[in-house]
């Protein structure tokens, strides 16, 4: 029995998200787009420009939903295509019509209006097809049932089967599990059918994945440059406030033992044991110095191992599974173990949970990593956050983070980075 209920239930979920879809997108398609139209053939009297933006907003915010439902309800993952949202204005009527004008320029805004047209008509009819079918199983049983004595005097039909008796009703009937028996079958094919239709006109064209690509380089080699300049005077600092101060005060001890070696023995017993200790400092600085710089166990046995040293260090149990047949080019690696370090300082930091698990596999040529933890959730990549600061090194390789962290939890980030193995 459990079986079965296992097998039914995503058919049956999958036409239950059909019949939804077919009325809620219909509903709310027909309304976006009457409301777009009106407000950008208003535009000409002037009243559109105040309208337009706030109508494509609501646009966006409805077809960035069926992006999410795609992913999550079919597997279909949809890119969105769009430029930045205009900022609002603040120089009144003018900077309302550049706010529109712009708006009005993005290619996207006009696939977006003719996506509403295709949700309105092709895609009810796909969606609501497997439920149709489930319905009308359930209507055979019910004439079966004995409705079909209301109509004995006037016959009526079930799809080409007259009923008027029962056993026209128990022939509706097996007509009906025929039909529920298609529908179970169809309904998971025909809900991906209709995110395959919108994935067309919701995803971007050739050119704006380009113009998209080249923009988040573009961003990403300023992140890049502004990281390294940043990583750079952080060297010179840690170099200047430790290492070097330490050096030259051991060189001031040694200048002052060599005046007392003589004179005073055991005072200058006393200062080179001193220096001793502060050379054993400094080296100590310069190895964690070098190991935030390039560790060198990452450089001599790779990331697995160099995050599962990195686990070792941890105040907290973390588990790591490592599957990856060979090795990233170094200026990857150094990338995906600093990305991982952060996400385990976080966890360790801010999830208040009592177990990590790290997993690195390597396949169809990316490099993915998920950092998961048991803590109270509630993580987010947001401005200054430490989540921020991963996705931007990511970014830099045309990597990709994606957060899911529930309240209660638990959290898990997933880091993406393109490369080849060795």
């Amino acid at each position: 029995m459990d079986a079965l209920a296992t097998r039914i239930r995503p058919p049956m979920l999958a036409a239950g998200r059909g019949l939804f879809l077919s009325v809620y997108g219909l509903a709310v398609s027909i309304i976006l787009f009457v409301l777009a139209v009106l407000s950008i053939t208003f535009v000409l009297l002037g009243i559109g420009v105040f309208t337009t933006p706030a109508v494509l907003k609501l646009v966006r915010r409805h077809a960035d939903q069926r992006r999410r439902w795609s992913a999550d309800w079919a597997g279909v993952r949809i890119p969105a295509p769009y430029r930045p949202f205009p900022p609002a204005p603040r120089g009144g009527i003018a900077g309302q019509v550049e706010r529109t004008t712009s708006l009005l320029k993005d290619p996207a805004t006009w696939r977006d209006l003719q996506w509403l047209l295709v949700d309105m008509t092709a895609g009810p009819i796909v969606a609501v097809v497997a439920g149709g079918l489930m319905v009308w199983a359930v209507e055979g049983l019910v004439l079966a049932a004995g409705l079909w004595r209301v109509f004995q005097n006037e016959r009526y039909w079930f799809l080409f089967i007259p009923v008027d008796s029962q056993l026209t009703g128990l022939a509706a009937l097996a007509l009906g599990v025929v039909l529920l028996v298609v529908g179970l079958r169809t309904a998971v094919p025909l809900l991906r059918l209709h995110f395959v239709i919108a994935r067309p006109l919701l995803s971007p064209t050739p050119e704006q994945t380009l113009a998209l690509r080249v923009d988040r380089l573009t961003e990403t080699r300023h992140e890049a440059v502004d990281t390294a300049a940043s990583e750079l005077r952080r060297i010179e600092r840690d170099l200047h406030d430790g290492a070097q101060a330490r050096l030259v005060a051991m060189g001031m001890n040694l200048g002052a033992i060599e005046a007392l070696i003589e004179k005073d023995p055991v005072q200058a017993k006393k200062m080179l044991a001193m220096a001793r200790e502060s050379s054993a400092e400094a080296l100590t600085e310069l190895r964690d110095l070098v190991r935030g710089i390039h560790p060198p166990v990452l450089a001599e046995r790779g990331l697995g191992d160099a995050v599962r040293a990195l686990a070792l260090r941890l105040p907290v149990a973390t588990e790591v599974t490592v599957e990856l047949p060979g090795r990233a080019e170094a200026s990857v690696e150094s990338a995906a173990y600093f990305a991982v370090s952060e996400a385990l300082t976080n966890a360790v930091k801010h999830a208040g949970g009592d177990r990590i698990w790290v997993d690195l596999h390597h396949d169809e040529g990316m490099l993915r990593i998920s950092v998961t933890d048991n803590g109270g959730g509630g993580a987010r990549v947001g401005s200054g956050s430490g989540l921020s600061g991963i996705e931007r090194r990511l970014g830099t390789f045309d990597g990709v983070l994606a957060v899911s962290s529930p309240a209660g939890g638990p959290t898990m980030v997933t880091m993406e980075l393109p490369c080849a193995l060795s």
